[in-house]
């Protein structure tokens, strides 16, 4: 029960910090500080990133559905 309780802190943690990693308008360079001077395509980091973003929401509804306090 206290992993089910640490996994539910780390992963909202982890899933804002996810989220704003993603600023809109701006790449994941922009956000270090770097001009994104170089050209990238849509298989960046970036879409990692959103498939991270969606499977640590999936797994914090799932942890936090499945292992509600009654």
């Amino acid at each position: 029960m206290i992993l089910i309780n640490i996994l539910q802190i780390i992963i909202p943690v982890l899933l804002v910090g996810a989220i704003l990693l993603q600023v809109k308008g701006a790449g994941l360079s922009q956000s270090f500080g770097g001009g994104g001077e170089f050209y990238r395509s849509r298989q960046s980091i970036e879409k990692y990133l959103i498939w991270i973003t969606v499977g640590l929401a999936f797994f914090f509804a799932l942890i936090s559905l499945l292992f509600t306090s009654k």
